[in-house]
């Protein structure tokens, strides 16, 4: 009988130019409890050579959710957004924005572009760990979660 176990952590990026912002999510996700690794960058210029494993992330994981703030250096975050909707082996990983930004035209083209949340500053962090823990029921099937996680 096959036991109940998680196979591998959950690949989470975040991309998030605040360190205020990008150390209380990392902690945050620390005390969700569940096994993940996070790879946090500060710029989209970096996000994307990342997504796409281009130059020094030829070898980096494919993640399984990204979290996304639009107010970033080099290259937005609705950029980031936008060419990661247009690829193919990128389009399925499910966004959740992370924003300050409360300009109702920049949630509707987020939306438009299919993220799995939008999330306005400053984030309530247990609502935010509640949705990740939603978001993992749409994990890869190779990962098994112990029987009572979800």
């Amino acid at each position: 009988m096959k036991e109940n176990v998680a196979g591998r952590p959950m690949e989470i990026l975040l991309i998030e130019d605040s360190l205020t912002v990008g150390t209380r999510t990392m902690g945050a996700l620390r005390s969700g409890s569940f096994p993940h690794r996070c790879t946090w960058l500060t710029d989209g210029e970096r996000a994307l050579e990342f997504l796409h494993q281009r130059g020094i992330y030829s070898l980096a994981p494919r993640p399984d959710l990204v979290l996304l703030d639009l107010g970033l250096p080099k290259i937005d975050g609705m950029q980031v957004l936008t060419e990661m909707k247009a690829s193919e082996t990128l389009r399925t990983i499910p966004v959740v924005i992370m924003t300050a930004s409360t300009d109702p035209q920049e949630r509707q083209k987020a939306e438009q572009l299919a993220v799995a949340s939008y999330l306005e500053k400053p984030i309530d962090f247990d609502e935010f760990i509640a949705l990740v823990l939603r978001l993992k029921r749409f994990w890869k099937s190779d990962v098994l979660l112990p029987a009572g996680t979800l």
